[in-house]
């Protein structure tokens, strides 16, 4: 039994590989924007298709990439999820105009919601037990943490090697090795899981799904950046229309009991859509802050794009351990944890709007971005055992794409509502300016974190053992 028990956590780190890539390779593109950009000739226009078509391709299938779990078996699902994600890396390295680009990454997106689905749902059914899971899910954030990092370094310093190999190219070619490694252990080590039989695949539930979600971020994500022009509006309220549609069958199919798409029933659960308000406005205020202080360093105090990298090592490190620590408090301690790192990241904003200024003062300036790491190891990966507080095994995918899915929402919306704050505040391309925009847009954050807070105290005090819900659970 002690045998089997250990062979979980080995397994674990094959399941991780899915959440590293998928994260490596959206924050090794940032940094990496500028040398695409020339190497191809791209427009503006053309290289922010480049981000915004990862994201938009991953977002649009997160639910149906969860839901084909249950059905066709998750280790399946990941194993052409991950074959898939391999198979586009290599082609968006291999690349000779933007719209090959363009389309390659979109269809890496794609396959990332496939395989990074299982691994949340085989978190769930590997886990069972309370303090294991609060563990296990800890290790998924600090994959994130990690892999976000990975991908900031590895961006800066790529991008500027000179070989046979374009620089740039070498950002997508390096998840190939990583790939097969992965599809062998998959193979090797992975169990399979119940499927649910007899059961038929909601097809124009998954069409109207795609196109209203695509519609919706689409518009999001493009619309601020050139300014709202009337065809993003007329898409986000066309968009809005069609998952109202979406949502409304899905209703009518659960009451019916045919087989929805997405049941609808999960959203009666009072602690699950608490769950999710929360990850939807602490994502947003996180991956804006990650973007605003990105571009502060560079553009408003100077630093190269590999120092930038570098200043957030100690915000990795800091994030690992305090994610490890609240993994063990969690199931004593409960909200208490999340409501403590939450403390810490206002304690890491204030501090920053004070003591940030208009010249580079690495020492602090690292020092203050690492606090923010050490709060938010608190809260960002435990955010899920909220959401799947109470959620049965046969749901597993699905929570899991509707978790994803909301954290892909969360990340536009933040990009778009608190980034549009910060560059419509930066005025003049000068240290002030960005100085001030940072101050906004932390101020922005702040509000959000406030949200969360509240989000949480809503939930009750005590703590769950009994392992009913297969997760650590606040009741």
């Amino acid at each position: 039994m002690t045998g089997k028990k250990d062979a979980r956590w080995w397994v674990l780190l094959v399941i991780l590989t899915a959440p590293l890539l998928y994260v490596i390779d959206i924050f090794i593109i940032n940094i990496a924007i500028p040398t695409i950009k020339s190497g191809l000739g791209a427009t503006q226009g053309e290289i922010q298709l480049v981000i915004a078509g990862y994201l938009l391709g991953s977002a649009c299938f997160l639910i149906i990439g969860g839901r084909a779990g249950d059905y066709l078996g998750r280790k399946k699902v990941f194993f052409w999820g991950m074959l898939s994600f391999t198979v586009a890396s290599c082609l968006c390295g291999a690349v000779q105009t933007m719209l090959q680009l363009n389309i390659a990454r979109f269809l890496q997106g794609v396959s990332s919601a496939f395989m990074v689905t299982q691994s949340i749902a085989l978190i769930q059914d590997l886990f069972p037990e309370p303090r294991e899971r609060a563990r296990a899910i800890g290790w998924y954030g600090i994959t994130l943490s990690i892999a976000a990092i990975i991908g900031q370094i590895l961006g800066g310093y790529l991008a500027e090697t000179r070989t046979v190999i374009e620089g740039w190219r070498l950002i997508f070619f390096i998840n190939v090795p990583v790939g097969c490694l992965a599809l062998w252990a998959i193979r090797k080590y992975l169990p399979e899981t119940a499927r649910q039989t007899g059961v038929r695949f909601d097809y124009p539930g998954a069409l109207l799904l795609t196109v209203g979600l695509g519609s919706c971020i689409y518009s999001i994500t493009e619309g601020r950046e050139q300014g709202w022009p009337l065809w993003s509006l007329v898409a986000l309220v066309a968009g809005s229309a069609v998952m109202t549609v979406f949502f409304v069958r899905q209703k009518r199919k659960t009451a019916a009991g045919s087989h929805p798409l997405m049941d609808t029933q999960l959203f009666r659960d009072r602690h699950f859509i608490i769950g999710l308000l929360a990850v939807l406005f602490h994502f947003m205020f996180h991956t804006a802050y990650l973007l605003m202080v990105a571009v502060y360093l560079q553009n408003g105090l100077g630093i190269s794009a590999l120092e930038c990298g570098l200043y957030f090592i100690p915000h990795a490190v800091l994030f690992m351990g305090s994610s490890v620590l609240a993994s063990k408090w969690l199931v004593t301690y409960g909200k208490k944890v999340l409501l403590g790192g939450l403390l810490i990241i206002f304690a890491s904003f204030v501090l920053q709007m004070q003591m940030f200024s208009t010249h580079s003062m690495p020492v602090l300036n690292i020092a203050l971005i690492g606090l923010y790491g050490l709060g938010n190891g608190m809260v960002l990966p435990f955010l899920l055992n909220i959401v799947l507080d109470s959620i049965p095994p046969q749901h597993a995918g699905l929570s899991a794409g509707i978790f994803s899915t909301f954290q892909q929402i969360a990340s536009a919306l933040g990009i778009s509502i608190i980034g549009g704050i910060f560059y419509n505040s930066v005025g003049s391309e000068s240290a002030a300016g960005y100085k001030l925009a940072l101050d906004n847009g932390l101020a922005a954050g702040i509000v959000c974190m406030t949200i969360v807070a509240g989000m949480l105290m809503a939930l009750p005090a005590g703590v769950r053992k009994d392992g009913r819900a297969n997760v650590v659970s606040f009741e």
